[in-house]
């Protein structure tokens, strides 16, 4: 299925139909690690409804443990053309391990995987030790116990962290190794067997 069909597809819903959830989309932007705007024209501010349920338990259960805080929406479905992109940036470097190969298939591109971190407030995001689409080890949420334990991570950026995934946990995601800002919904390979993936 391609992108500009989504609109017409009941298994997706947009973001700004879930209450509470702020959206930057950034590869929408510049603010990025290809320094450009990737979707130009392309509406991908989507989740499959799977995923969109998920995100409105977490954001339930934010308002509930950590009131004034909000999920700030950095990146969704993402079409596997844009995915291509991403992969061929890379291309000669040892990045690659951050983007999902596009033989394979990023599960960005079937509306279930979500790049998110938390706001406060007064709308300011939380410092979570390393940004979005920080390429370093510090990213790393399996490392997080050797950072915080040499001072590389502050307790408290720590402690946003672990909110973070508190917060999309209640909704059924899972982390990764290496991306404090990426989210799954359900199993990569089932996920890849039985869902539409967005062109």
């Amino acid at each position: 299925m391609r992108c500009e069909d989504i609109a017409s597809n009941a298994e997706f819903r947009r973001l700004c139909a879930i209450d509470d959830v702020v959206v930057d989309l950034r590869y929408a932007g510049t603010s990025n690690f290809v320094g450009r705007d990737l979707y130009g024209m392309l509406d991908c501010a989507w989740l499959h409804h799977r995923a969109a349920t998920g995100l409105e338990k977490a954001v339930k259960w934010l308002a509930r443990e950590a009131p004034g805080h909000r999920v700030l929406v950095l990146d969704a479905l993402r079409p596997h053309r844009v995915q291509l992109q991403l992969w061929d940036f890379l291309e000669g470097t040892d990045l690659r391990q951050y983007v999902a190969d596009p033989a394979r298939g990023s599960i960005h591109s079937f509306g279930m995987a979500l790049d998110v971190t938390l706001i406060d407030a007064q709308g300011r995001e939380l410092d979570m030790g390393s940004g979005f689409d920080e390429m370093t080890e510090l990213s790393h949420p399996r490392l997080d116990e050797q950072h915080l334990a040499s001072g590389a991570l502050t307790p408290a950026q720590h402690g946003n962290r672990v909110l973070l995934r508190s917060a999309m946990n209640a909704g059924g995601f899972e982390g990764i190794d290496n991306e404090w800002w990426h989210f799954d919904m359900l199993d990569r390979e089932l996920v890849r067997r039985t869902y539409t993936r967005v062109e």
